[in-house]
């Protein structure tokens, strides 16, 4: 599926959808692009940086990656960045330090053919407002570093402040950058969690998913398609695919829609054959 006047995405297919496999070893990362492809018929695909951590500066390893890529007919579209630092930690000296850890995976990006990074606008603690102000700073001074390589600095819903829509919203008023832009997920809109277990935590306050998606979609340049559960009728059951779909038609989006399935206890080839019939169903729907 390709990008026509007859539908306004393409699906694309996210590294995490397989974070199992490859946290096990059954895949790695040169794996991936060519399983995309040859297995479920998807040419553009989304890495997530922790699975080929210490390779942003091996050359030889990313000209094999971009190779397989070429003789696969795969498009590279971005890489996930975790794990580099806050790019808001309200500390300078931090924040700084973040900012530099970044520059390899936008050089590691360039050299892949993609067009974007996801960072996060993470911090280590401070108020709304402090946070805010700290990652204007810092994605600010990302995105002047990716510019120069043509590349996008894209932030995500992904836990705390950033699951706020409207902080969210005010974050890229302020930064007013072309080349900075969001990735809505469908579903990483947990504002607090029980006590400090991170991830793990039990969810404790959320914001309205079709809500946030709708006020992040005028700086979307790409979308999470989550999906963690699907019913008989192969529906997503934590989400109304063709209510959120319909969100993001509506706000004019014309883009890649990534597959980020995750669910501890399914099968990851299920779940993205799920959710790639999901998103080619509603699709045909209301395309």
């Amino acid at each position: 599926m390709s990008i026509t006047s007859s539908n306004f995405f393409e699906i694309s297919l996210a590294e995490w959808s397989f974070h199992k496999a490859l946290f096990a070893n059954k895949m790695t990362n040169l794996d991936f692009p060519v399983i995309a492809k040859n297995t479920y018929g998807i040419n553009v695909v989304e890495y997530v940086n922790q699975f080929f951590k210490d390779k942003a500066e091996d050359a030889k390893y990313l000209n094999e990656l971009l190779r397989r890529c070429n003789d696969n007919g795969v498009k590279n579209h971005l890489i996930m960045v975790d794990d580099e630092g806050p790019l808001a930690d309200t500390d300078d000296k931090k924040r700084s330090q973040a900012i530099e850890n970044h520059y390899k995976w936008i050089d590691a990006a360039k050299t892949l053919g993609c067009i974007s990074i996801r960072a996060n606008a993470f911090s280590d603690g401070g108020s709304a407002e402090d946070v805010q102000s700290a990652a204007v700073d810092g994605v600010s001074r990302l995105a002047e570093y990716a510019e120069k390589a043509g590349i996008n600095v894209l932030l995500e819903n992904h836990g705390g402040y950033t699951s706020d829509g409207k902080w969210m919203v005010a974050l890229m008023k302020r930064i007013n950058k072309p080349n900075v832009g969001t990735l809505p997920d469908f579903g990483n809109f947990c504002i607090k969690r029980e006590g400090n277990q991170g991830w793990q935590g039990k969810c404790i306050e959320e914001y309205d998913r079709y809500k946030g998606v709708e006020e992040l979609m005028p700086y979307a340049k790409a979308v999470s398609a989550k999906a963690q559960r699907f019913d008989e009728q192969g529906n997503c059951v934590e989400t109304d695919y063709f209510k959120m779909i319909n969100i993001v038609k509506e706000s004019g989006f014309r883009g890649y829609a990534g597959i980020e399935f995750s669910n501890e206890e399914t099968s990851e080839d299920e779940g993205v054959r799920k959710t790639k019939a999901l998103l080619e169903k509603v699709l045909m729907s209301i395309g």
